[in-house]
């Protein structure tokens, strides 16, 4: 039987829009994410002409990037269960196109929460989408700030030393900003609009952040090449400089310390959430791979399904992945229904689903032994995707200190 779907509240409307998820990432995105793959040259997937703007444009056009945007704004407003297993269904078939198409709504969903007009046209703009122009970045990791951003409430919080490197300097009705942001910005290469993090003294080290939503076009931002990486390979990376950009203050929705903590805290619990529901759905995919090579292939005169040491890795490969889907559905909904953010569970679900995913896609590499390898299967593409994922969007290991402190209530 597999994997079969437990939860008995899911509504008709609920299963026939996981279905054409289904039917749609699985007919135009995994092929796609496939061919982009081997491309050697990462410039190569963002190239006008590339078979990844195709994809983006048939995203929008469903309008998969404004499921959970309000319908006054031009969203679908989808409820949370519904997003949860879309979600999974993103990662089922190709989890770099779903981080990609996660982060082009980043900027799009802190200009929603600033409320003033010109942003809350950006977001109109951004619903209203069918070509994928209005794309967007997290840009948060620096050169030497990655996973250490989620740290900044210890006794070390005010140690100039920790102190982000892109400053915005209050000039006027502006404010100038300089610095540069590292090249694991995802969607950096080719963003229209950033949720750009910044502090506004560098000598208060992280206690004096904000958060701003800039569009890349101004004068004074420039781009690095984009990362050629071992895995996820059309989810794009790459530099973003600014030397002396000018921008207005009302681009800025957060310049008070206090507020940046609470919607620090609450974008990192959502994108942690999140994260745990890409890659549960990426360890199904890896999972039905196994199971279906498993009852085809032939070892010792009968299929290695029947075999007891690959019997035992399945079931064990069934475990995690049911494990992880309970795990990150139970978060994400607790996490999208305006609780107060539960960050060391978000963190949980991201660090337990991520390492499930390593784990039962290596497991299944291993099932189909040197075919496993092979780039003409797929499951070589699921074990490096996955590989990626216990580093992005926070080190596990860090993600687990800051997580450890949460629970045990210090820090």
């Amino acid at each position: 039987m597999g994997l079969i779907e437990l939860d008995q509240s899911l509504t008709d409307e609920q299963k026939a829009i996981r279905d054409e998820a289904r039917r749609f990432f699985m007919n135009v995105w995994r092929p796609a994410s496939v061919k982009l793959d081997k491309l050697a040259d990462p410039r190569d997937v963002i190239a006008k002409d590339s078979l990844y703007w195709e994809v983006m444009r048939k995203t929008y056009e469903l309008g998969y990037h404004k499921m959970r945007m309000p319908k006054a704004v031009g969203g679908l407003e989808l409820d949370a269960m519904t997003g949860v297993l879309v979600a999974e269904e993103e990662g089922y078939a190709s989890s770099d196109f779903a981080i990609s198409l996660g982060c082009h709504g980043f900027p799009y969903n802190f200009a929603l929460m600033s409320q003033k007009p010109e942003l809350l046209e950006w977001v109109k703009a951004y619903c209203d989408d069918t070509q994928a122009k209005w794309t967007g970045c997290w840009a948060i990791t620096e050169p030497d700030h990655g996973s250490d951003w989620i740290l900044w409430q210890g006794d070390n919080a005010g140690n100039p030393k920790v102190a982000p490197q892109v400053v915005a300097i209050e000039e006027g009705d502006h404010y100038i900003i300089n610095g540069q942001k590292a090249s694991w910005v995802s969607n950096g290469s080719i963003a229209s609009h950033a949720a750009l993090f910044v502090t506004f003294d560098r000598a208060k080290g992280m206690t004096a952040n904000g958060i701003a939503v800039v569009p890349l076009n101004l004068p004074g931002v420039s781009r690095g090449k984009p990362l050629n990486k071992i895995g996820q390979r059309a989810l794009n990376q790459g530099e973003i400089f600014f030397d002396n950009v000018k921008v207005p203050k009302e681009f800025f929705f957060i310049t008070d310390p206090m507020m940046y903590r609470m919607i620090a805290e609450a974008t990192l619990a959502s994108a942690n959430a999140g994260m745990g529901s890409i890659f549960t759905g990426l360890a199904a995919a890896a999972f039905d791979e196994a199971l279906a090579y498993a009852k085809q292939r032939v070892q010792g005169g009968r299929p290695i399904i029947e075999h007891q040491s690959v019997k035992s890795r399945i079931f064990e490969m069934f475990e995690l992945v049911e494990a992880a889907r309970a795990l990150s559905r139970r978060v994400i909904l607790y996490a999208r229904a305006g609780m107060v953010p539960a960050l060391h569970y978000s963190i949980a679900s991201k660090v337990f689903c991520t390492e499930a995913a390593f784990k039962v896609s290596s497991m299944a590499l291993q099932i189909f032994g040197g075919y496993g390898t092979s780039k003409e299967f797929v499951i070589e593409k699921l074990f490096r995707d996955a590989r990626a994922s216990m580093i992005e969007d926070g080190v596990n290991e860090t993600l687990g200190l800051a997580a450890a402190d949460k629970v045990a209530d210090i820090g």
